[in-house]
Order: C-alpha cells, then structure tokens, then sequence
C-alpha cells in the first residue's frame, strides 16, 4: 500500500484530519446540475451513509470523493491533502496524475454490479489490483487474498470463475477485492441493490462485520435499516443538496425536515 511516503511532502496529513473532506462541491452533467455545494466529511474510523431517492446526487457524491468524476468547483481532501486542479467549471481537471492515482489507491470503491473478471478465479480477481497497481509481491498478496475471502465468508469459492457464483457471492468477492487493497477507506455504491433480499442479507452480515472494525466507509444505500444500525452518521440528499444529516437516532428517530419524513415513510418498512 503506498501511505505516507515522499509524495506528502507539501501537504503534511494527519491522524486527525478526515480520511474524506467535501467542501461545498458542484458536480454538472452539461446544464444539468446534479450538486448544488455538498460539504460532507469522512472521519477516521467512522460510517457514513448516504441516503436519498433516485436522482438526488448521492451516488455522484461518491464517485467524485473517489475522483471517478470531475466536479466543477469545491474542495476534496484526503487526510487533509487538498486535490489539485487546473481550470475551471466544466473544464475543471486534476492537474496532478500522480496525486491522482496515490490517492485513489487508498479508496476502494465497491459497485452495484459486481465487476469481477469474467475470465479470472475469484482468487485471480482479488490478488490482480494489489499485485498490478501496488506492485506486491505476489505470494503475500496471495496469503492476503485468500484471509480476506475467509473473512466474507467465500473461501472455499478461491478457484471458481464468477460465473459459477450466486450474485451474493460475487460481491462478497468483490468486496474481499477492496478489502485487499488494504484501503484507508471502503466505498460503497448501493452494494445490495441488484441482490434479491436473501442474498442481500449476506453482504449487509458482511458489511456490519466491518462497521464493527472501526473501518472507515462511505456507503450509498437504499436500506434504511443497515444505515440505522451501522452509522456514525447519516446524510440526507435532495436535490443536489444535504437536506439533513446527523446520527441515525436523529435522522431515523425524529428527521426534522419534511422531506426526509416523506422519504422515511415511503421507504422504512413499518
């Protein structure tokens, strides 16, 4: 994992500092603006769900934390260090490919579809990033790879293709792939939402298991009731905007706004 070396130098982090820091961002498709100014943080160690209906930019906001997209103005940190761009609005590009790619090394993304190697075992598709994009050595990321699909609960899946698996079992596998990243944070993208509710319910044992690790994540999310049960902190997104955000027992047990309690009714199970 490439953590705290040379590269730093200008912009010093520090254990105190958010892994993930959002301030005021704007995001626009064309004439489309999808983020109106989101601030946001990641602490260290700490659960962030994101939650919303189809469209208010939740998904958005984590694929720029993850700088899969280019925002037109704001600030994103990454323990502090401030991303660097050139240009402006919609022209608006990191300036620093090798900050880039360093940072994103640190930030492992999970996807609603799964993303495995078709033509990969499962043990191929989790050792190929370490080994390709760190440069590990094979053998360690290998004893790696295979505690980390016992830790979701697939290790006896090492030499089968994706294929041969259920969709719960793909994306454990994928989630194993983040994890053997070693990441500063874990990114999930509505990591339920293509799985029918009983094999749902084996990556949300997983991802709680995280929770519990003091792992920090960042997870968009349809399911209310995993948000209640694993957040540090919940945020409320309409319209490109946080509509409201704080601890679960406040969003999920008394949400202030009027639209968060239309979106609680329609969407938490009685």
């Amino acid at each position: 994992m490439l953590t705290n070396d040379s590269n730093l130098t200008s912009h010093a982090t520090h254990d105190s500092a958010p892994v993930i820091e959002i301030r005021d961002l704007h995001k626009s498709y064309g004439d489309l603006d999808v983020l109106k100014g989101v601030s946001m943080i990641a602490g260290r160690g700490k659960v962030v769900s994101l939650i919303g209906s189809s469209g208010s930019g939740k998904s958005t906001l984590l694929r720029c934390a993850n700088l899969l997209e280019d925002s037109q103005s704001g600030e994103i940190l990454f323990e502090g260090e401030p991303i660097t761009w050139k240009g402006a609005g919609l022209a608006r590009r990191p300036s620093d490919r090798k900050q880039i790619m360093r940072i994103r090394t640190n930030l492992s993304m999970v996807f609603q579809q799964f993303n495995l190697w078709a033509h990969m075992t499962v043990l191929e598709n989790v050792m190929e990033a370490p080994v390709t994009v760190l440069g590990r050595d094979k053998a360690e990321v290998e004893t790696s790879a295979r505690a980390y699909l016992n830790k979701v609960g697939i290790g006896d899946k090492c030499d089968v293709y994706p294929a041969q698996m259920s969709g719960g079992q793909q994306q454990r596998a994928a989630i194993a792939r983040a994890l053997c990243m070693e990441p500063k944070a874990l990114l999930f993208d509505e990591p339920t939402s293509a799985l029918d509710p009983e094999l749902e319910q084996e990556v949300v044992k997983v991802i709680k298991s995280l929770a519990t690790e003091g792992r920090t994540m960042m997870i968009v999310t349809h399911d209310m009731r995993m948000a209640a049960d694993i957040s540090d902190h919940v945020v409320f997104l309409h319209q490109g905007l946080i509509e409201e955000q704080g601890p679960p027992a406040d969003l999920f047990g008394a949400p202030k706004s009027k639209r968060l309690q239309q979106f609680l009714s329609a969407t938490v199970p009685a």
